[in-house]
């Protein structure tokens, strides 16, 4: 739950900016729909990586 409501506080603070910018509520919202989704892609790809590497997990 704390990654879901991070993410949530996220996408508002990005409606939030875009809508300040575009002065349009459709704009901002279609915006940070964008920004959820490819957030989400993002760090499930960068998890996938960090997942592959040994680095820092102790191993030589």
């Amino acid at each position: 739950m704390k990654a879901v409501s991070w993410r949530i506080l996220g996408t508002l603070d990005t409606f939030v900016i875009s809508w300040y910018l575009t002065g349009k509520v459709a704009l901002a919202g279609s915006i940070a729909a964008l920004e959820f989704l490819t957030k989400i892609a993002w760090y499930y790809a960068h998890e996938r990586v960090w997942a592959s590497i040994a680095w820092g997990r102790g191993t030589h």
